[in-house]
């Protein structure tokens, strides 16, 4: 009947549909599930880095740590490029015959700042993972900074470079030395034998190292060609490439610690450490220089040399070596100490270029070497106050 032909094609046509349905559904389940798996396999297959069960806050950080770095290694270049218009070789093999002022910035820079900051772990009761971040900023060579502030105090700059070169590459060495003697008495549990798995999992990132060296080699060697050939354009380079330089490297500071998130949630005695530590470090390499007699400008040098250090590398090193819930913890003192380090350097280079603007004239030869520095203390009293010829004179006649 014609009632009943149209049902029947209706019933047909549902079951011809109804497969196709349930097959579309099982496809989109199945590619669900496919999804889910690689996740989980991703999960479970979690590398240092991955995004996979990170917050908003930690996806935040990396990607502002990862855009950060092209612009802060470009920095780096102008400055070191800078930086070598000022190299004199014949000085530069003079500190490599005689390295008595590269022998005491490696002991304050890998003897006296990791024992530095292990004292200040011990005095504030850090917990291991800050207590790691701590020592890890202690047992870095020197940053580019310091070459920076010790150009704008007038200091020894072919020892600044040579340094700055040569504690990039002991560190390869010294930093795991350091890390493994000062971190045997972070223990867990009652058995002291133990080392802290956070210390065990620390990787040295060798190829990192190894960049940064040649980041600061290359452009260096340029700047010492183009001070040779160009020397009037050299200058122009050194002034204004040191001034921009240090100017984007102070705003990548200033920004990466404003909007790094958490950085400023950190506990109040690592912001006291990363507060006083810099400030310990430059007094230490200051001191020990006077007390072995080395001239002014190498004070100053050396005192730069010892408490500006390379954050780059430790900021580095954590992201290779911690996962995000651990970085959480570690992550904040590098960015507190890179920026304070840079506010004490200038205050410090503000203080000196006052000295030198308002000392009296009678001090403007002060002397910048050791030899000159050792006749001015050695003279006799005849020799530091030569007669005057108006004063009176006694005659026979008187």
């Amino acid at each position: 009947s014609p009632r009943v032909f149209p049902r029947k094609i209706n019933a047909l046509e549902d079951k011809i549909k109804t497969p196709r349905a349930e097959q579309v559904q099982q496809h989109s389940v199945e590619e669900v599930k496919m999804g889910n798996s690689t996740n989980i396999q991703k999960c479970e297959n979690n590398t240092i880095g991955n995004e996979c069960n990170m917050t908003a806050d930690e996806i935040f950080n990396k990607n502002l740590m990862h855009n950060v770095k092209i612009p802060l290694l470009a920095t780096l270049l102008l400055i070191m490029l800078s930086m070598g218009c000022t190299v004199d070789l014949k000085k530069l093999w003079a500190h490599c015959k005689r390295p008595w002022g590269l022998a005491i910035g490696v002991v304050c820079q890998f003897g006296f700042m990791p024992l530095i900051a292990f004292i200040l772990k011990l005095s504030f009761k850090l917990e291991p993972p800050s207590a790691i971040a701590v020592l890890l900023m202690g047992c870095c060579p020197g940053g580019v900074i310091s070459n920076v502030l010790s150009y704008w105090t007038d200091g020894d700059m072919d020892l600044s470079i040579f340094m700055t070169v040569i504690s990039t590459i002991l560190a390869t060495g010294f930093m795991p030395l350091n890390l493994f003697i000062y971190s045997l008495t972070w223990t867990q549990g009652s058995n002291d034998t133990n080392k802290s798995p956070e210390a065990s999992t620390i990787a040295v990132p060798y190829k990192e190292i190894g960049i940064t060296l040649v980041s600061l080699i290359i452009p260096i060697v340029i700047g010492i060609f183009i001070a040779r050939k160009w020397p009037k354009q050299s200058k122009i380079l050194l002034k204004g490439g040191t001034s921009v330089g240090a100017v984007i490297f102070f705003i990548l500071a200033v920004t990466t610690s404003l909007l790094y998130r958490g950085a400023w949630k950190a506990d109040l005695s690592l912001l006291a450490i990363g507060v006083i530590n810099p400030f310990i470090g430059y007094t230490t390499g200051f001191v020990l220089a006077v007390i072995l007699r080395q001239s002014w400008k190498r004070c100053r040098t050396i005192a730069f040399e010892t408490g500006a250090q390379s954050g780059h590398i430790c900021t580095t090193i954590l992201m290779l070596s911690f996962k995000p819930e651990k970085l959480k913890l570690m992550f904040a003192y590098p960015i507190i100490y890179i920026l304070f380090q840079i506010i004490q350097g200038l205050i410090l280079v503000t203080v000196y270029q006052l000295y030198k603007r308002f000392r009296k004239p009678s001090e403007q030869s002060v002397d910048s070497s050791p030899k000159s520095q050792k006749k001015l203390f050695g003279q006799s009293r005849k020799e530091k106050a030569p007669a005057d010829d108006n004063t009176y004179k006694m005659t026979p006649s008187d």
